[in-house]
Protein backbone atom coordinates (compact mmCIF):
# COMPACT_ATOMS: atom_id res chain seq x y z
CA UNK A 1 0.00 0.00 0.00
CA UNK A 2 1.63 3.20 -1.12
CA UNK A 3 0.97 6.58 0.73
CA UNK A 4 -1.86 7.56 -1.91
CA UNK A 5 -3.44 3.93 -1.12
CA UNK A 6 -3.03 4.55 2.86
CA UNK A 7 -4.76 7.96 2.94
CA UNK A 8 -7.98 6.45 0.19
CA UNK A 9 -8.41 3.95 3.03
CA UNK A 10 -8.20 6.42 6.08
CA UNK A 11 -10.81 8.63 4.39
CA UNK A 12 -12.63 5.69 3.36
CA UNK A 13 -12.43 4.71 7.19
CA UNK A 14 -11.74 7.59 9.10
CA UNK A 15 -13.39 5.31 12.44
CA UNK A 16 -12.27 2.25 13.83
CA UNK A 17 -14.42 0.09 16.07
CA UNK A 18 -13.65 -1.92 18.63
CA UNK A 19 -15.98 -4.79 20.68
CA UNK A 20 -15.21 -5.37 24.36
CA UNK A 21 -16.48 -7.24 27.85
CA UNK A 22 -19.56 -4.81 29.36
CA UNK A 23 -17.83 -2.86 32.31
CA UNK A 24 -14.37 -2.75 30.99
CA UNK A 25 -13.64 0.40 29.79
CA UNK A 26 -12.48 1.62 33.20
CA UNK A 27 -9.83 -0.53 33.41
CA UNK A 28 -8.61 -0.04 29.39
CA UNK A 29 -8.46 3.47 30.21
CA UNK A 30 -5.88 2.91 32.86
CA UNK A 31 -4.37 -0.08 31.42
CA UNK A 32 -4.68 0.79 27.17
CA UNK A 33 -6.56 -1.97 25.49
CA UNK A 34 -4.00 -4.58 25.28
CA UNK A 35 -3.85 -8.01 23.71
CA UNK A 36 -4.92 -11.03 25.24
CA UNK A 37 -0.78 -11.46 25.58
CA UNK A 38 -0.07 -8.41 27.59
CA UNK A 39 -2.92 -8.71 29.44
CA UNK A 40 -1.84 -11.94 30.79
CA UNK A 41 1.63 -10.17 31.17
CA UNK A 42 0.47 -7.77 32.89
CA UNK A 43 -1.99 -9.90 35.27
CA UNK A 44 1.81 -12.29 35.89
CA UNK A 45 -0.17 -15.24 34.45
CA UNK A 46 2.19 -18.19 33.44
CA UNK A 47 2.59 -21.82 32.84
CA UNK A 48 -0.09 -24.25 31.89
CA UNK A 49 -2.58 -21.67 32.74
CA UNK A 50 -1.23 -19.09 30.98
CA UNK A 51 -1.01 -21.67 27.74
CA UNK A 52 -4.77 -22.60 28.22
CA UNK A 53 -5.87 -18.97 27.52
CA UNK A 54 -3.14 -18.15 24.99
CA UNK A 55 -2.56 -21.14 22.63
CA UNK A 56 -6.19 -22.80 22.65
CA UNK A 57 -9.27 -21.85 21.80
CA UNK A 58 -11.42 -20.62 24.70
CA UNK A 59 -14.92 -21.57 24.56
CA UNK A 60 -15.98 -19.25 26.77
CA UNK A 61 -15.04 -16.04 28.30
CA UNK A 62 -12.21 -16.62 31.15
CA UNK A 63 -12.11 -14.03 34.31
CA UNK A 64 -8.57 -13.02 34.92
CA UNK A 65 -7.62 -11.48 38.48
CA UNK A 66 -4.49 -9.65 39.96
CA UNK A 67 -3.88 -8.54 43.48
CA UNK A 68 -3.12 -5.36 42.09
CA UNK A 69 -4.69 -4.85 38.91
CA UNK A 70 -8.29 -6.25 39.59
CA UNK A 71 -9.76 -8.15 37.59
CA UNK A 72 -10.42 -8.56 33.72
CA UNK A 73 -12.07 -10.33 31.51
CA UNK A 74 -10.27 -12.34 28.14
CA UNK A 75 -12.87 -13.16 25.75
CA UNK A 76 -14.05 -16.79 24.61
CA UNK A 77 -13.15 -17.87 20.53
CA UNK A 78 -16.56 -19.19 19.78
CA UNK A 79 -16.86 -18.38 15.57
CA UNK A 80 -13.52 -20.33 15.58
CA UNK A 81 -12.70 -23.67 15.66
CA UNK A 82 -9.72 -26.41 15.84
CA UNK A 83 -11.02 -28.71 13.12
CA UNK A 84 -11.35 -25.79 10.74
CA UNK A 85 -8.41 -24.11 11.07
CA UNK A 86 -7.05 -27.70 10.72
CA UNK A 87 -8.56 -27.67 7.33
CA UNK A 88 -7.82 -24.19 5.91
CA UNK A 89 -4.31 -23.00 7.64
CA UNK A 90 -1.06 -22.68 5.49
CA UNK A 91 2.47 -22.27 6.00
CA UNK A 92 2.56 -25.24 8.33
CA UNK A 93 1.05 -23.13 10.82
CA UNK A 94 -1.31 -25.33 13.86
CA UNK A 95 -4.46 -24.23 15.61
CA UNK A 96 -2.62 -23.52 18.69
CA UNK A 97 0.04 -21.48 16.39
CA UNK A 98 -2.65 -19.11 15.05
CA UNK A 99 -4.08 -18.78 18.43
CA UNK A 100 -0.92 -17.04 19.65
CA UNK A 101 -1.05 -14.82 16.56
CA UNK A 102 -4.51 -13.93 17.27
CA UNK A 103 -3.44 -13.44 21.22
CA UNK A 104 -0.67 -10.77 20.44
CA UNK A 105 -2.63 -8.40 18.38
CA UNK A 106 -5.75 -6.44 19.57
CA UNK A 107 -8.69 -5.99 16.56
CA UNK A 108 -10.42 -2.66 15.00
CA UNK A 109 -13.21 -3.89 12.19
CA UNK A 110 -12.92 -1.11 9.73
CA UNK A 111 -16.34 -0.65 9.32
CA UNK A 112 -19.57 -0.38 11.59
CA UNK A 113 -21.17 -2.75 9.06
CA UNK A 114 -18.68 -5.29 10.40
CA UNK A 115 -19.44 -5.02 13.94
CA UNK A 116 -23.07 -4.76 14.06
CA UNK A 117 -22.23 -8.13 12.74
CA UNK A 118 -20.55 -9.06 15.64
CA UNK A 119 -22.99 -7.49 18.35
CA UNK A 120 -26.06 -9.30 16.43
CA UNK A 121 -23.93 -12.74 16.33
CA UNK A 122 -25.73 -15.26 18.29
CA UNK A 123 -23.31 -16.10 20.89
CA UNK A 124 -23.42 -12.13 22.07
CA UNK A 125 -26.46 -10.59 20.09
CA UNK A 126 -28.24 -10.72 23.84
CA UNK A 127 -25.40 -9.49 26.16
CA UNK A 128 -24.13 -5.69 26.14
CA UNK A 129 -20.71 -4.61 25.30
CA UNK A 130 -18.91 -1.89 25.65
CA UNK A 131 -17.84 -0.37 21.87
CA UNK A 132 -14.92 1.79 21.57
CA UNK A 133 -14.74 4.14 18.48
CA UNK A 134 -11.03 5.29 18.03
CA UNK A 135 -9.71 7.84 15.43
CA UNK A 136 -7.85 5.66 12.37
CA UNK A 137 -5.43 8.39 11.43
CA UNK A 138 -4.06 9.27 14.65
CA UNK A 139 -3.62 5.81 15.56
CA UNK A 140 -1.97 4.99 12.58
CA UNK A 141 -0.21 7.93 13.08
CA UNK A 142 1.43 6.50 15.94
CA UNK A 143 1.22 2.50 15.55
CA UNK A 144 2.03 2.44 12.46
CA UNK A 145 4.93 -0.08 12.44
CA UNK A 146 2.98 -2.56 15.19
CA UNK A 147 -0.17 -2.32 12.61
CA UNK A 148 -1.57 -5.17 10.16
CA UNK A 149 -3.96 -5.25 7.88
CA UNK A 150 -6.26 -8.50 7.35
CA UNK A 151 -8.86 -9.21 4.24
CA UNK A 152 -10.74 -11.43 6.47
CA UNK A 153 -11.95 -11.96 9.75
CA UNK A 154 -9.24 -13.71 11.32
CA UNK A 155 -10.76 -15.36 14.16
CA UNK A 156 -13.52 -16.67 12.47
CA UNK A 157 -14.14 -19.62 10.48
CA UNK A 158 -17.59 -20.04 9.90
CA UNK A 159 -19.64 -20.22 7.47
CA UNK A 160 -16.37 -21.33 5.54
CA UNK A 161 -12.96 -21.35 6.70
CA UNK A 162 -11.12 -19.09 4.38
CA UNK A 163 -7.34 -19.83 3.77
CA UNK A 164 -5.13 -18.30 6.23
CA UNK A 165 -1.59 -18.06 7.54
CA UNK A 166 1.69 -15.85 8.28
CA UNK A 167 0.79 -13.71 4.84
CA UNK A 168 -2.87 -12.78 6.01
CA UNK A 169 -1.59 -10.16 8.73
CA UNK A 170 0.31 -7.74 6.36
CA UNK A 171 2.29 -4.78 7.13
CA UNK A 172 0.67 -1.21 5.79
CA UNK A 173 3.48 -1.00 3.12
CA UNK A 174 2.72 -4.57 2.11
CA UNK A 175 -0.79 -4.65 2.05
CA UNK A 176 -2.40 -5.24 -1.63
CA UNK A 177 -4.97 -2.85 -1.23
CA UNK A 178 -5.81 -2.22 -5.05
CA UNK A 179 -5.76 -5.59 -5.33
CA UNK A 180 -8.58 -6.18 -3.07
CA UNK A 181 -10.40 -3.23 -4.16
CA UNK A 182 -10.65 -4.90 -7.59
CA UNK A 183 -11.16 -8.25 -6.52
CA UNK A 184 -13.98 -7.08 -3.87
CA UNK A 185 -15.51 -4.22 -6.36
CA UNK A 186 -14.41 -1.95 -4.00
CA UNK A 187 -16.56 -3.65 -1.37
CA UNK A 188 -14.20 -4.32 1.88
CA UNK A 189 -10.37 -4.22 0.83
CA UNK A 190 -9.52 -4.44 3.87
CA UNK A 191 -11.47 -6.29 7.01
CA UNK A 192 -9.39 -5.87 9.93
CA UNK A 193 -6.86 -3.82 11.28
CA UNK A 194 -4.69 -5.07 14.35
CA UNK A 195 -2.22 -3.64 16.45
CA UNK A 196 0.59 -5.94 18.04
CA UNK A 197 0.95 -5.99 21.64
CA UNK A 198 -2.38 -3.57 22.02
CA UNK A 199 -2.74 0.30 22.47
CA UNK A 200 -1.50 2.18 25.70
CA UNK A 201 -2.92 5.00 26.67
CA UNK A 202 -6.17 4.24 23.90
CA UNK A 203 -7.89 7.31 25.56
CA UNK A 204 -5.90 9.59 23.28
CA UNK A 205 -7.55 8.38 20.34
CA UNK A 206 -10.77 7.28 21.36
CA UNK A 207 -13.58 9.53 20.09
CA UNK A 208 -16.17 7.84 22.42
CA UNK A 209 -16.89 4.52 23.89
CA UNK A 210 -20.64 3.31 24.02
CA UNK A 211 -22.33 0.73 26.41
CA UNK A 212 -24.66 -1.54 23.39
CA UNK A 213 -26.73 -4.38 22.74
CA UNK A 214 -27.15 -5.61 19.32
CA UNK A 215 -28.17 -1.85 16.67
CA UNK A 216 -29.32 -0.50 20.66
CA UNK A 217 -26.91 2.20 22.16
CA UNK A 218 -27.74 1.36 25.76
CA UNK A 219 -25.75 4.75 26.88
CA UNK A 220 -22.80 7.01 26.29
CA UNK A 221 -20.26 5.86 28.90
CA UNK A 222 -17.55 8.36 27.83
CA UNK A 223 -16.75 10.90 25.11
CA UNK A 224 -14.16 12.76 23.95
CA UNK A 225 -13.99 16.62 25.70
Amino acid sequence: MNAEELERLISRHPVLFHMAELGSWPSIRKHGLLSTSALLDLFGYAGRQRHDLEARRRPESVAIKHSTHGQAVVRDQKPITDAALERCLLDGLTPSGWYRMLNARVFFWLTEERLQRLLNAGPYASSNHDVLSVETRALIEKYRELITLAPINTGNTRPYAQPRGRATFSSIENYPYEEWMAKRRGIDPAVELAVMGGVSQIERFTISVREMRGNQIVRVIWTRP
